[in-house]
Order: structure tokens, then sequence, then C-alpha cells
């Protein structure tokens, strides 16, 4: 019964701690974070322009995490935890030990998502049968010149051929497994959404219309949609910004951290070169790194100027009126 009790508390502590930091703007940090994203790896088979891993922009080391590593995480999260993503930058399925991870962390919700680009056969069915509550299938087009257009070396027909077969074993085994087709929303693609709305109803997946975040900002007006509801961004004085007025707060910090391949804790999936690293799992246990100075330090800057850190200028938290 107590055991029960821990995740729902655990909640409240964390959501009350954030709503007071934000009226107060002093850092007030109760429980633990109730969702986690882990970076199975940095490594892609693609090479999407404005993707950190796949351009080669990416100033990090390359790597896999260790499966102990994420045992290790889990055992001391897995009671407070409601949601795992098993993704971060690359693509999680080319770690050679993608279902381990996934087996290790059945008791909270588990998501991934995937170019696509390996669901073969076999693995659709392994997946279906995991465990994994929630699997994130992206599409960017709905021909090929049109879909590598951003996914560069991608095949669209791959990604097709691996959608019906996890559409297959899922149907085959009766399971409860949700399958998001996301779409990222760009110049190239946006004629499309009809197709790909079709195309989604087709296989019994839901749609998820995404605004793309863009690195260089000379390459916003290449990429950015006709259709305002799904820009980002907006153009005054000459210069692109984000429509974000970045008020003084992020749940992130609060609800939400990412662990990168190689034990680093990083603020939020914005710090996709872990340049704001807050600790390292391989020295000290994930509470000592949560309540440290450090993240309170980040904290405390998030509360008093969010609009000075470099990485937020590009957030969409806290952003209304744009699909993202």
């Amino acid at each position: 019964m107590i055991e029960r009790l821990i995740k729902p508390v655990n909640l409240f502590k964390a959501v009350y701690s954030y709503l007071k930091s934000s009226a107060t703007a002093k850092t007030d940090i109760k429980g633990m974070p109730v969702s986690i994203s882990t970076e199975l790896t940095n490594k892609c088979n693609l090479h999407c322009p404005d993707c950190s891993s796949g351009s080669g922009l990416m100033g990090r080391k390359r790597g896999f995490m260790d499966i102990e590593l994420f045992k290790k995480v889990m055992k001391e999260l897995n009671p407070y935890l409601y949601n795992v993503n098993l993704y971060f930058q690359g693509e999680p399925m080319l770690h050679p030990l993608f279902f381990s991870f996934v087996g290790n962390c059945l008791k909270p919700n588990s998501i991934v998502s995937t170019n696509g680009h390996f669901l073969s056969a076999e693995n659709s069915e392994q997946i279906v049968r995991s465990g994994l509550n929630k699997l994130i299938i992206s599409l960017d087009g709905m021909d090929q010149e049109t879909y590598s257009t951003y996914r560069v070396n991608g095949s669209m027909n791959r990604v097709i051929e691996g959608l019906n077969n996890v559409t297959h074993a899922k149907n085959t085994h009766n399971s409860s497994l949700k399958i998001e087709i996301q779409f990222l929303v760009n110049r190239f693609n946006e004629h499309q959404i009809p197709k790909v709305r079709q195309f989604a109803k087709s296989v019994h997946a839901s749609l998820r219309l995404k605004s793309m975040q863009i690195i260089n900002k000379e390459d916003i007006p290449s990429w950015l949609p006709t259709e305002r509801r799904f820009r980002r961004y907006k153009i005054k004085d000459g210069e692109f910004s984000i429509k974000n007025s970045l008020p003084d707060r992020c749940a992130r910090l609060w609800f939400n951290p990412v662990i990168t391949w190689d034990g680093k804790v990083v603020p939020c999936c914005f710090d996709k070169d872990a340049e704001y690293v807050m600790g390292d799992l391989n020295q000290d246990s994930f509470s000592k790194i949560w309540n440290g100075l450090k993240y309170r330090i980040f904290r405390k800057s998030i509360l008093s100027g969010r609009h000075m850190i470099e990485m937020c200028r590009n957030c969409t938290s806290g952003l209304r009126g744009v699909r993202y």
C-alpha cells in the first residue's frame, strides 16, 4: 500500500515545489523527477541537416549507454517515475542491447522515438511483445523526394514497411502498444499533411504534426512553413527569433531531466550538446545531482533570466499558439 503512494506523493511534491519556485523566483526542490529521458546512443544512420547528431554539428563524443548504468538509474528512480523516454539524440534502435533497455523499464510507461529504419518483421514482433507502451515513428513526407529533403539518406518505403510490420504484429498479439507518426512540418512537406493524415488512419496510428526546430538561423527562411500555426519563429527588425516570450520558469527542470549515453545529467532535451552538465552518474547518485548545488544554481538562473541562457532561446516550453 505504501509503495503505491510513493509515486503520487512524489508528483505532488514536484508540482508544489515548481509552482512555489515559479511564484517566488526562489529555488525550491522537493521530490524526484516524474519522467526522464535517456540517451541510448547519440549515433544515427541518417544525416538530417538541422539535427545536432545527423548534421555532424554535435561536439561531444559518440557512444552507447552501458546497460549497467541504466539499471543503476532505474533502480534509484523507478519508484517515482511515470514515464521513461528511451531516446534523446541519435537513433535508439542502433544500440546492440536495445531490447534489454526496454525490458528494464517495465514499471513506468516506456516510450521510444525512432526514424523507422530498423522495424523489420522480427524487431516489430519483439517490440510488441517487449512491454513498450508507445512507439513514435518519424515520417516527414509521403514521397521519397519530399521525405529525403530532410531525412537525408533515409528511405520512405522502408519506414512505411516498418510501420506496416509493427501494425501487423500489434494486431496479431492484440497489443495495447500506442503507435504515433511524427510529421515534422516544413516548407517542403506541408502540402502533404492531408496525405499523412489519411495514411496514419489506415495504419491505426495517431498523428503528431510537429513544428521544426532549426539550429542554424540562416536556414530558417528555407525551412519555415507558409502556414503560421506551424512556425516556431517570427521575424522582427530583419531578424528571426522564436515566438516564445520565454517566461522565467521551466517545468522541465522540476520534472524531466535528460541522461546522456555516458551518464551525464543535463537539464532538458534542448541541451543537445550537453553544455550544461549538472553531474555525472558514474560518480554520484541521481539524488545527489538532482539536489546538488549546480542544479540549484541553474534553476535559479532560469527563474531570474531565462532569456539569457543560449539554449533557452530556441525552446518551446511555454510557447503558445504553435503546434510543436
